[in-house]
């Protein structure tokens, strides 16, 4: 697995795997920032990395907006170039809770190749269970709870989520990588959770009311020993900008008042006409 590069090899046998993954189902920065929160919180151990190369085209074409995001990231000071980011897929350890924490960014192309070196990791470590934790942009207010939606890999692990509240997934239309993966996964005996929420589409800043939710969550389903009232400053906060940003936009206050009615009653509208209605207002960046 020539693709996949290890710095070290941590002793761990039959760990859990949580993957977290820039691009289609990161709405808010909710499932990189949930990793990037976990590995301090845990004090995880980088151990291993996937070669970006053969995973990513960079010179899309497009404007130069819509083709920013896949571009690697420079920094040039004064003129000097000084750095050249380009995407990581790093794998981390934590020791004291057997887990293997994966950060990466959806790749573009070779998805197969790059779900067997995830599996290959798997086989590696007797990896037998993998929860995914992502974010998609929706009509929940942010006034209001994230909810949390669930697709499995295969329907036996619905009973083990029934219990914690978890509404399950009803979609058709394109997928993603992690859908991809979890298909494949039933074949080689391995569990997969994908556990969504849905933050505002509204808003387009880093949402710590999703990471609170989906940690709250993975905290239950692993039985992890976690204090996340850390978390609580940054939410407090949150909710004091949006209460300026609708102070300041009287007519986002009114849409979100209909969205509070909707998401009370669980009546789901139209997404388009309402991205449609923020872009003739303004209001596009929160």
């Amino acid at each position: 697995m020539e693709d996949l590069i290890f710095l070290e090899k941590p002793i761990m046998f039959s760990p859990r795997m949580i993957i977290g993954l820039s691009g289609w189902m990161d709405g808010g920065y909710v499932s990189t920032g949930t990793i990037v929160y976990l590995n301090n919180k845990l004090n995880t151990t980088k151990f291993a990395e996937i070669n970006p190369h053969p995973f990513y085209i960079y010179n899309l074409p497009g404007s130069m907006e819509e083709i920013a995001q896949f571009r690697p990231y420079a920094k040039i000071t004064e003129g000097v170039v000084n750095e050249v980011q380009l995407p990581t897929n790093e794998f981390y350890a934590d020791i004291n809770n057997n887990l293997i924490l994966f950060s990466g960014k959806e790749p573009n192309i070779n998805w197969d190749q790059y779900c067997q070196i995830l599996f290959f990791m798997c086989e590696e470590y007797h990896i037998r269970e993998i929860y995914f934790i992502g974010s998609v942009n929706g009509l929940t207010p942010h006034t209001r709870d994230p909810r949390i939606y669930c697709s499995v890999s295969d329907e036996k692990l619905k009973k083990i989520l029934e219990e914690e509240n978890i509404r399950f997934t009803n979609y058709e239309g394109s997928a993603s990588l992690v859908t991809y993966l979890t298909f494949l996964a039933k074949d080689r005996n391995i569990s997969m959770i994908n556990l969504i929420t849905d933050v505002p589409m509204y808003i387009h800043a880093a949402n710590p009311k999703g990471i609170i939710a989906i940690v709250k969550k993975i905290i239950t389903l692993l039985k992890l020993d976690l204090d996340y009232s850390d978390l609580t400053p940054l939410v407090e906060q949150f909710n004091s900008n949006m209460e300026v940003a609708m102070r300041e936009q009287p007519e986002l206050a009114k849409q979100v008042k209909k969205l509070e009615e909707n998401y009370d009653n669980e009546i789901v509208t139209d997404n388009q006409n309402f991205e449609e209605w923020l872009k003739k207002h303004g209001i596009n960046n929160l």
